[in-house]
């Protein structure tokens, strides 16, 4: 009897702790999205009124494909804004007379989902523009300058959240491949909104079912647990990298937690004593897995739920018969 009630304390115990860290993380997640927020906030604002007013002066907007996108096309864009920024530089102070542009047509470009534009003082701007399920989602701005057309290019500022590592991006990429590096962040942005909205619609469609949900700021992480059927479903998500949007690493375990505390109540407390019995292993769903490899999240965890009752059912009678 006094062994049950030390169970019980245990187990009142973990929860208290497992509340208090649970709060700890939403507290922290929310920290790091508003100073994320706040601090970008008043950049966002003037680039995103650089970037209309670009698009509002243009003359022509070319939309590119496959090798047009290339290291030529970016040294056109280089050679017109360090041009048109010598231009402006030999203006007089007061002279209201325009020196003659070499350039009579501003373009601006959009490769995918970038949207590429020559800005004032030598510098390029791009837009990334991200979306979920065919739905527009946030917008992104990274500004490039060079001191001049033959140095290499650096980046002046963006609106890439902090989390996400453009620095690492622009040391391995931009002196020796400034197209792979403008890609490589448009890829790093779209995946990691793609994994934030995956797991936002599980949230918003079944977040009744989710008993604890944790992940990383770059949602690279994942983890959430399913307590139903007289069992809890843990669910682990890791991805190789962070342009990834299906996860590399998954575990699906189940515990009877019902069953095995049933059980425990018939084991002799000879063997209580020695730990048998006292804690239920986990069966791995692995068609569940296989679901989490191969699908959206939220696709998923529909093929998870809709299978999980026969799943747990064949689960019990083989530990039954076992």
């Amino acid at each position: 009897m006094g062994e049950m009630v030390l169970m019980r304390e245990e187990d009142v115990n973990l929860d208290a702790v497992r509340a208090r860290f649970s709060n700890v993380l939403k507290r922290h997640s929310e920290l790091a999205e508003r100073l994320s927020r706040d601090s970008d906030k008043s950049i966002f604002e003037r680039l995103q009124r650089e970037f209309e007013a670009a698009r509002a002066s243009q003359t022509q907007e070319l939309s590119l494909e496959g090798e047009q996108w290339n290291d030529g096309l970016l040294a056109t864009i280089r050679e017109r804004v360090h041009m048109e920024a010598e231009r402006k530089a030999m203006q007089m102070p007061g002279d209201t007379t325009q020196l003659p542009s070499p350039f009579h047509e501003k373009i601006t470009y959009k490769v995918g989902n970038k949207f590429i534009c020559c800005l004032d003082g030598a510098r390029i701007g791009i837009q990334y523009e991200t979306s979920f399920a065919g739905e527009s989602c946030d917008l992104y701005h990274c500004v490039l300058e060079s001191k001049s057309f033959l140095e290499k290019m650096t980046v002046l500022e963006h609106t890439v959240p902090f989390f996400l590592p453009i620095r690492e991006a622009e040391n391995e990429f931009l002196s020796s491949n400034a197209i792979k590096f403008i890609d490589h962040v448009g890829d790093l942005l779209q995946a990691y909104v793609d994994r934030r909205e995956q797991v936002r619609l599980i949230k918003e469609l079944y977040g009744n079912q989710i008993g604890e949900l944790y992940h990383s700021l770059p949602y690279h992480m994942i983890e959430f647990v399913l307590e139903d059927f007289d069992s809890k479903v843990t669910v682990s998500l890791r991805y190789a990298d962070l342009i990834s949007t299906l996860p590399s690493g998954v575990s699906v375990l189940a515990w009877p937690m019902h069953q095995s505390r049933k059980s425990s109540d018939t084991i002799p407390l000879s063997q209580k004593g020695n730990g048998v019995g006292s804690h239920p292993i986990p069966a791995r769903l692995t068609y569940a897995e296989d679901a989490l490899r191969t699908m959206s999240l939220p696709e998923a965890y529909a093929e998870i739920v809709l299978n999980l009752p026969q799943a747990l059912q064949d689960m019990f009678e083989h530990t039954s018969s076992t």
